[in-house]
């Protein structure tokens, strides 16, 4: 029988070919296979009438193959098959990509059972790309089937296979991490059964029943280590450390050019107090785009520096370190601030010359990327750790940074609005300090909501502004058309070729993503930054990143592809100059509820209410899809939908630590938390 730790390959059935394509998942051990939980599913369990198909809605529906299909060679590497299908209700037009092999398969007069999403009008429906398979087969509709996110080389089929070889493997080797008591007390099933109808559903009741369980587990497991965090955290603030003194800020308030807001005030006072009060600081200042975190910094930095410390900002790439610094340096040199740039681009001279400027306390004010926190770089008396979009650091790299020194005051700020109560659960070992205002004078950025009809519109009025001088983003849900996704999803490569050979063959379009080199990156937001680009095409890996104050203008293709709050981070791209700003949503999906989500958008710019619509519509997907400071990721539990399980599994996870606080009676639940939590994140407060 395999062990959880067993590496995919020696799993039967898989092999090394096999598991090599699972390991661009992550997918290494039989535990990380099993766990791989479907982001989705499609309920193929309902056949309807080809007159009953909803535009826009995905559906099962049972039709007889009219003719013979056609084939059409389109052009190099892209084949259509044609076939029309036809029931007693209407008929359905169905096209297949690059599947000529179906021309053979699909026989006029058969029925069979088409799984896609309907489109065309009430006349004539088309499906595009359907799962298509005998009426008689049912193996891939009539059903509930998981999907799963994938990677190249890696089909639903594959993966759905290689978990079920995982789970046949497992055999009755998956410890329960749950108390008997607390699976009793609160009616969830077994772990075997969990895991088999989460991947494999018998039907809605068990897939509930093991969403239920497998969520309660995860929360469980999170509650247990927030609880040590905020231990060890405890126990940190018992360390005694030398209040800073008082200190005038007026002349750090006299050296700006504005008057602070009431709440950055508010945050500012905040975290001075915790400075001045004799324990180390640890908090975050969370704050919209735009709202000022950076002078609360600045702030912090002032105050700290005349309290004979030095402090660091770090940032997560060359360029928002640069430009941080670019825009402090003027602030604090005039102010007796002796500031210094420490990025990777330094040649080794270089930083070897600020090393040592820093460890002699020559340097007041460092910033910089992880450059701050290699192993040549020490520092006389740091006071202040500052790290900036924090959800860009894993918690052992804020660690790190703020073991260059003898217990600092730590200040993590974030540009993403999380309602306060999700932050409170995310940041369990950080008080928190809101942001809830905007400097007086920003311009809102209007906000339209159109399809892709409007393109030409669209086009010229980007024509219109790059002419005025400005510049422009254009948002895209993925890389290359050749990714999962779907025919209607524009891609940043083709779309960006199209743009400059098509639509703007005079203009200067270039195109970013994350799958690009650092340096790459670097180069290409340097340069637009720089106005040597009139159009970037991007991802969404500008959310975060260079302050382009001349570009006015954000158009988001697929926009229902996004989340509020994402959609709300790249808005925030544009609107930073003095010129009037623009945001296009551009989405053709018909769906009631995603539309009214998008119109959340056009409706209002509080980034808050923004994220507890997101929230109450979509979940935590936005705000739990990346390792948010280090903790780990909820895959099935949903803050948003699992408020009440939540709490249960709180009241579950502190009624074990009050009567073992060492969880010596649930070594499964402790082994399994302390490889959740690693050991930087268990260690560090």
């Amino acid at each position: 029988m395999a062990d959880l730790k067993t590496d995919v390959r020696y799993i039967k059935g898989i092999g090394e070919q096999r598991a090599k394509a699972l390991g661009k998942l992550g997918i290494h051990t039989l535990r990380d296979l099993i766990s791989w939980f479907p982001r989705r599913y499609e309920d193929r369990t309902e056949t309807r009438r080809v007159a009953d198909l909803v535009p826009g809605e995905p559906a099962c529906v049972a039709a007889m193959v009219a003719a013979p299909p056609t084939v059409s060679h389109i052009r190099k590497g892209l084949d259509l098959v044609k076939v029309r299908a036809v029931d007693e209700t209407g008929a359905l037009d169905v096209t297949f990509f690059n599947q000529s092999w179906l021309k053979n398969s699909l026989q006029a007069g058969e029925t069979y059972i088409f799984y896609g999403r309907a489109e065309g009008s009430l006349l004539r429906r088309r499906m595009a790309n359907p799962v298509v398979e005998p009426e008689g087969r049912r193996e891939a509709t009539g059903r509930i089937v998981p999907v799963y996110p994938l990677t190249a080389g890696v089909s639903q089929m594959i993966l759905s296979r290689s978990i079920r070889q995982g789970l046949d493997a497992c055999g009755d080797i998956l410890p329960d991490i749950l108390p008997d008591q607390v699976r009793r007390e609160h009616q969830l099933c077994r772990v075997g059964y969990a895991y088999e109808n989460i991947h494999f559903p018998a039907g809605g009741q068990a897939l509930e029943l093991a969403r239920r369980r497998l969520a309660f587990e995860e929360l469980f497991l999170f509650t247990l280590g927030l609880r040590r965090l905020r231990r060890l955290r405890q126990r940190r603030e018992t360390v005694k450390v030398e209040p800073f003194r008082p200190v005038d800020m007026g002349p750090f308030y006299r050296a700006l050019s504005f008057t602070l807001t009431e709440a950055q005030g508010r945050c500012v006072e905040e975290a001075l107090g915790d400075m001045a009060s004799g324990r180390p600081m640890n908090r975050l200042c969370q704050g919209d785009v735009g709202s000022g975190k950076t002078m609360v910094a600045a702030a912090c930095v002032y105050f700290s520096v005349k309290n004979g410390r030095q402090a660091a900002l770090m940032a997560p790439t060359e360029i928002l370190a640069r430009q941080h610094y670019e825009g402090l340096a003027p602030l604090m040199e005039p102010l007796g601030v002796r500031c210094a740039l420490l990025t990777g681009s330094h040649t080794a001279k270089e930083k070897k010359a600020l090393a040592a400027g820093l460890a002699a306390g020559e340097i007041d004010f460092v910033v910089g990327t992880h450059a701050l926190i290699t192993g040549g770089v020490e520092y006389r008396r740091l006071g202040l750790v500052v790290t900036d979009e924090q959800h860009r650091f894993g918690v052992g790299q804020r660690a790190a940074l703020a073991g260059k020194g003898e217990n600092p005051h730590t200040l993590v700020m974030s540009a993403t609005p999380i309602p306060r109560t999700l932050a409170l659960i995310l940041y369990g070992d950080l008080d928190v300090s809101v942001i809830d205002q905007l400097p007086p004078g920003r311009r809102p950025v209007q906000t339209s909501f159109v399809d892709s009809r409007y393109h030409p519109r669209i086009y010229q009025f980007l024509r219109k502004l790059v002419g005025e001088g400005r510049q422009a983003y254009i948002v895209c849900p993925q890389v290359s058309e050749s990714e999962e996704g779907g025919d209607d999803r524009k891609a940043v490569t083709e779309y960006a070729a199209k743009l400059q050979k098509e639509v703007f063959p005079d203009l200067r379009v270039a195109y970013v993503h994350g799958k690009m080199k650092p340096k790459e990156k670097d180069a290409v937001m340097a340069a637009f930054a720089a106005r040597e680009t009139d159009i970037l095409v991007s991802t969404t890996v500008i959310e975060v990143g260079v302050d382009v104050p001349n570009a006015a203008v954000m158009v988001v293709e697929n926009a229902e592809r996004f989340g509020l709050s994402q959609l709300h981070q790249l808005r925030g791209r544009v609107g930073r100059g003095e010129w009037q700003s623009y945001c296009v949503l551009v989405s053709d999906n018909q769906n009631e509820e995603t539309r009214r989500r998008l119109k959340v958008m056009v409706k209002t710019a509080d980034g808050f209410k923004i994220a507890e619509e997101d929230l109450r519509l979509r979940g935590p997907g936005d705000f739990f899809g990346q390792r948010q400071h280090g903790l780990p990721g909820l895959r099935v539990a949903d803050i948003g939908c699992d408020a009440q399980l939540l709490r249960e599994a709180q009241a579950a996870a502190d009624a074990l630590l009050e009567r073992d606080p060492e969880l010596e009676s649930c070594p499964a639940a402790a082994e399994r938390m302390a490889e959740l939590f690693t050991e930087a994140e268990l260690t560090f407060s």
